[in-house]
């Protein structure tokens, strides 16, 4: 489902000040694929959790690096989850196969946009630590370099 008004934000390398340093929201959904998702579950990992949709050019220019980094990264302990903000599911199970993307992609709706400052703009990506803690939010056109030091720099600590 569509959150907000969507328009092209300013990249900020930071959190909202209400989630800067807290602990993440708490996602539990079904992914695209019909498994389980839960963000608790991935603690001890680097998430990167990315809310995107179809209609976005800026998010299917991330996508493919975000699957490239799954691939390099994961090992280390990485692990990307998408949100697609798309009204219908059919849409991002397209865009998905389409990509051949290789993390789990579930669908958000208005009240876990809310949980995450609202989503007011796409792409709107986060960092969370291996204890589940945002330290990071990227927000419109990806900036992939800024992304992938910030998510080096995470995960070289324990």
């Amino acid at each position: 489902m569509l959150v907000g008004t969507f328009a092209a934000g300013a990249r900020t390398a930071f959190a909202t000040e209400s989630l800067l340093n807290k602990k993440a929201p708490e996602i539990t959904l079904t992914d695209l694929n019909g498994g389980n998702l839960d963000l608790a579950s991935f603690r001890g990992k680097v998430v990167l959790l990315d809310f995107w949709a179809t209609w976005c050019s800026p998010c299917q220019v991330e996508m493919p690096r975000f699957a490239q980094w799954q691939r390099q990264y994961g090992p280390q302990g990485f692990q990307v989850i998408g949100i697609s903000m798309d009204d219908d599911p059919a849409l991002a199970r397209a865009l998905y196969a389409k990509l051949k993307l290789n993390y789990p992609v579930a669908m958000g709706d208005e009240k876990l946009g809310h949980l995450y400052g609202g989503v007011l703009g796409l792409p709107l990506t986060y960092l969370i630590d291996r204890n589940g803690e945002v330290r990071a939010r990227f927000q419109g056109e990806p900036d992939l370099k800024a992304i992938e030091t910030r998510l080096k720099t995470l995960l070289s600590k324990p």
